[in-house]
Parts: structure tokens; sequence; C-alpha cells
């Protein structure tokens, strides 16, 4: 399966990121960088799923890749790729201890936790004078060199890292965590640590988050405390429902779809969080398993279809 994920993805990955070239750095390039951003929000809560935990924490780790990117750049005046691999390690480490700590319970307690995590480290921002406070950072600028390739360089870095996801699931490591998911007590018989595989799992997809917070700050320049708020998991999770959370290809296709429709019902008035709210209920109520997974049924029964006549040919 591994050899298959590469095999498909590698190519599809290079693909868009030859495609996102004609975006330029206008409107379309700032398109073309959201629904990357987005694609990684969503996967990476996705991933956490596989355990069988809604991450609603993902706007806090988000953020912090984004202040973390910006206080290498502004602060310290690191190397754009450091700066950017920061991010991801400071939103991995951070992730082990809330996930060590916040992992031993499940469902709506561990969404809760995660909710009130985000808007803390929110208030956190706001009364941190050295990040901004409520002014937040400015000056955040990628490399010069990058110029009008900015978009693409955020698409193949976006395509590479959900890629990576989608390795891990159809890997040993990803067998194990779905077993976690489908039976916690089955798994940990074995003698598998069921809590140090889920905060794994955190880690990992906490990485993707973070290094996607950085590119959002590189890509805007400036970052302040009301970005990273509870929304931001919302949207990730309109994200998911609309694209199918059965597929790896689910989260993409979803960012793909809302963040074109939202910037089209922008032009006619406000309203994102109402849109992203009614993408999350005809998800649920109309498409459960997304538009991958709709269309993945339609390929099923045209199959089905096909079969009796082939047979008859065949007699």
């Amino acid at each position: 399966m591994n050899d298959r994920c590469f095999r498909f993805g590698l190519p599809a990955v290079v693909l868009a990121t030859v495609l996102s070239v004609a975006a330029g750095s206008g409107y379309a390039g700032n398109l073309v960088i959201w629904i990357a951003i987005a694609a990684m929000m969503a996967s990476s809560l996705r991933f956490v799923l596989l355990i069988g935990e809604l991450n609603f924490a993902v706007a806090a780790f988000f953020g912090l890749g984004a202040y973390a990117s910006g206080a290498a750049t502004t602060l310290w005046q690191l190397p754009f790729a450091i700066a950017l691999l920061a991010s991801g390690v400071v939103a991995l480490l951070v992730s082990a201890v809330f996930g060590y700590v916040t992992l031993r319970v499940k469902g709506p307690y561990f969404l809760l936790i995660g909710f009130a995590f985000t808007e803390a480290l929110r208030i956190l921002y706001t009364r941190s004078e050295w990040l901004g406070g409520n002014s937040g950072m400015v000056g955040i600028f990628p490399p010069a060199l990058l110029g009008d390739c900015f978009p693409t360089f955020v698409v193949a870095v976006a395509g590479v890292l959900i890629l990576l996801l989608a390795w891990i699931e159809h890997s040993h490591v990803g067998r194990v965590f779905v077993a976690i998911r489908d039976n916690d007590n089955v798994v940990r018989s074995v003698g598998i640590p069921v809590h140090a595989m889920k905060v794994l799992c955190f880690c990992i997809a906490s990485f993707v988050t973070g290094m996607a917070g950085a590119l959002q700050a590189f890509s805007n320049n400036v970052i302040s405390p009301l970005d990273f708020g509870f929304m931001l998991s919302t949207f990730a999770l309109a994200y998911l429902k609309v694209g199918g959370e059965r597929h790896a290809l689910g989260p993409v296709v979803g960012a793909v779809l809302l963040v074109l429709l939202a910037s089209v019902a922008q032009r006619f008035g406000g309203g994102e969080q109402i849109f992203y709210g009614a993408a999350i209920v005809f998800g649920v109520l109309f498409m459960p398993d997304g538009v991958t997974g709709w269309l993945a049924r339609r390929r099923t029964v045209r199959v089905k279809t096909a079969l009796p006549s082939v047979t008859g040919d065949v007699r």
C-alpha cells in the first residue's frame, strides 16, 4: 500500500506544484496558498481521527507555528528555512506535553480541552508584549528569492507533508493507530503502549499543523491573536466533512471546494462563519462520507451495473 501511495501520490504532488506556477502572486496566488494551508489543517485533523479523537486544538498548534516562525524571523533574525522548521518542532514539542496530559480522556472531554487550550493560548498572545500583544507581529516576510514562486513553494511543502501523513497511515504504525480507534483494550493486551502511540499520532499531526501556521504567517506577513481562535478548527472540520474523511484526498478536495466557494460568497457580503457552518451541516446530512465517498459509491454502482452485461457477453 505504501508503494501505491507514492506511485500515485508523488506524481499528484508534482502536478499540483507545476500547475500552481500559473497562479502567480496576485489574488489567484493567495487562493492557492490558502487552499494548500487549509488542506494541511484538514489532513492533520483527519490524521488524529485515526486514533478516534476529534482534535479541536488544531487552531492552537496552527497559531503556535505562526508565532514561532514570526519570533524566529523578526526577533532573532533566523534564516527562513530554520524558522519554518522551528515552527513545526515547537508545535510538536508542545503537543507532546499537551497530548501526554490530555489523551488519557476521550471523546467530548478531549474536544473541550482542545477548545479551552486554543482560547487560553490566544489570550496569552494578547498579554505577551514581546509577541506584539493585541497588535500581533509584523514583518514576517519569506525570502525575496522565492518572489512570485511562493505559492508554488507552499503547494510543494503541503503536498509533501500530506503525502507523508498518507504514507504513515498505511504503514505498520498507522495500522496500530486504527486498531487503537477500533478497540484500544485489544491493542493494550498485546503489549503495545496505547497512550504513547496516541501521543505519537498527535505529535505528527501537530508538526504538520505548525508548519501550516508558519506558511500562513509568511504569506500574510503579519499575525495577530484574533487570527487563531477556535473558528479555525471549525473551518478545518468543514473541509474534512465536505471532502470526506475516509480517504487521504478528502481534506484536499474539501479545501479546494470550500475555499473557492467561500471566495465567491465573500463577494456578496460577509457571513463566512455561516457559510462554513452550513457546509458542515450539509455534509453530515446529505453526504456523510463527503465528496470522495460519494464518488467512490458512484463508481461502485457503475461497476456492479456493468457486471451482468459483461457476464452475458462471456456466456
